[in-house]
């Protein structure tokens, strides 16, 4: 089978195809055949050495949509479409960077649906990333107010559309007036143009400061961001668009205003388990026109290098897509 194949952590060039045994089925594990793959930009960061349990040679990827082959001992079986997500895929064991992956079966999601291949693979990380950080660890309500920092990302795309559906008003930043059209194209109710600094910006608008904040940017916006909330709003750190890990001489005292809540969203939970009904319910919202995906650019399997160029330029507005062809 064909794979991308990452030798030693550098560049994008780094990816290379090769030619590989197809991996075996075996008990509890699910034998795949990928039809299609989202982009995320941890793959980028493993790729570029940033992962320190990965050892190379890897297969990145830590989603995919395809076909299952073979699901020996597992409730699966051959011929079903099923989303495979997270559980150590691309890091620990190869992931869905090939035209086959084998994963456990407790990170495989069967689901029903007709929907491309291409667009299907743009839902399931993007997707249940937002969803997990709106609804379980926000719990966002109807009525209330939301910054989405870091907008354009995917993940920012299908925040602001699944808060909406929810009945929030919905603010999102960008450093760029070019890409502000997008997000307001996308359902957002405001954009503010990010300049590292938007907490009194965003309380004119929203005199008091809004009732929740998704920090999608990171460590070097989340001090910026907990200004930006109203007492007993919430902040809930999921991305790291900005690339730093941490933040140096953190005083929580001074940085954290009184009653504001911080907390954090990982995809890392996402299983089969917790999550086939909030993916089959968003696929099926997608296809009744009722969640929007935001696909930037659909690339081929042999493209990959230039498909992680363009993620690490950060010229994205939603996700990309990987068809394997």
């Amino acid at each position: 089978m064909k794979a991308i194949v990452v030798e030693h952590a550098g560049a994008p060039d780094v990816l290379q195809i090769r030619t590989l045994p197809r991996p075996q089925p075996r008990p509890g594990w699910v034998l795949i055949q990928v039809k299609a793959f989202g982009l995320n930009r941890s793959e980028m960061f493993t790729r570029q050495g940033h992962s320190p349990s990965v050892k190379f040679p890897r297969v990145l990827g830590i989603e995919c949509v395809g076909i299952v082959e073979a699901a020996p001992d597992t409730n699966l079986h051959a011929g079903q479409t099923v989303a495979a997500v997270m559980g150590e895929m691309g890091r620990a064991y190869d992931g869905g960077y090939a035209e086959y992956t084998l994963v456990p079966a407790s990170h495989v999601i069967p689901l029903q649906t007709t929907l491309p291949w291409e667009l299907l693979a743009a839902i399931p990380e993007t997707y249940l990333t937002a969803w997990g950080s709106l609804f379980d660890a926000m719990e966002v309500q109807a009525g209330q107010s939301l910054v989405v920092r870091g907008g354009t990302s995917s993940v920012g795309m299908a925040a602001i559309t699944l808060a909406k559906d929810k009945g929030l008003q919905v603010l999102a930043t960008t450093r760029t007036e070019a890409k502000a059209n997008a997000l307001r194209e996308n359902g957002a109710d405001d954009v503010v143009i990010d300049t590292g600094q938007i907490a009194d910006e965003v309380k004119r608008r929203v005199p008091g400061g809004v009732n929740g904040l998704l920090e999608l940017i990171g460590t070097v916006t989340l001090l910026d961001s907990l200004q930006a909330v109203a007492p007993k709003g919430i902040v809930c750190f999921t991305g790291l668009l900005g690339n730093a890990w941490v933040i140096h001489e953190f005083e929580p005292m001074a940085a954290i205003p009184s009653t504001v809540k911080l907390t954090q969203y990982s995809s890392d939970t996402v299983s089969a388990a917790n999550s086939t009904q909030a993916l089959q319910q968003i696929v099926d919202g997608v296809a009744a026109g009722r969640y929007r995906v935001n696909i930037d650019r659909v690339f081929h399997f042999n493209d990959i290098v230039e498909a992680h160029r363009y993620m690490e330029e950060n010229r994205a507005k939603g996700k990309l897509v990987v068809v394997v062809d």
